[in-house]
């Protein structure tokens, strides 16, 4: 795993090296309604009005436009039951799983920097 290090004798291709991947995470991350979609998901499958309530101040266009990005990028998958209506279902997958760690961190940090910049 590497260590991310703050350094001033880096070279232009370690830059690069670090930048494309983050570049590429934060693509498919990006927007402020991914990650709480994620984090919705990760407390159990859902229905798109329950993410919904989950969420404050999502509107409904959004919260499907993301929903369908994060299944695009395999993030989440959606399941349609053979119902009447059909039921569908949204479930966070194991790639998806795997930026638990990412999120916790984040989570963390930023309960660090509201510290910070409150001054409590």
């Amino acid at each position: 795993m590497t260590v991310l290090r703050f350094k001033q004798d880096h070279n232009h291709e370690e830059c690069t090296k670090m930048i494309v991947p983050v570049r590429d995470a934060l693509e498919i991350l990006n927007g402020k309604w991914k990650l709480p979609i994620i984090l919705s998901l990760t407390y159990g499958a859902k229905r798109f009005k329950q993410i919904s309530k989950d969420i404050n101040g999502i509107t409904d266009k959004m919260l499907s436009k993301e929903l369908k990005d994060l299944e695009m990028n395999q993030l989440v998958k959606r399941t349609v039951y053979d119902t009447f209506p059909p039921t569908v279902e949204y479930a966070i997958t194991e790639h998806g799983q795997s930026l638990e760690k990412l999120i916790t961190e984040l989570r963390n940090w930023g309960l660090k920097h509201r510290k910070h910049i409150m001054g409590r």
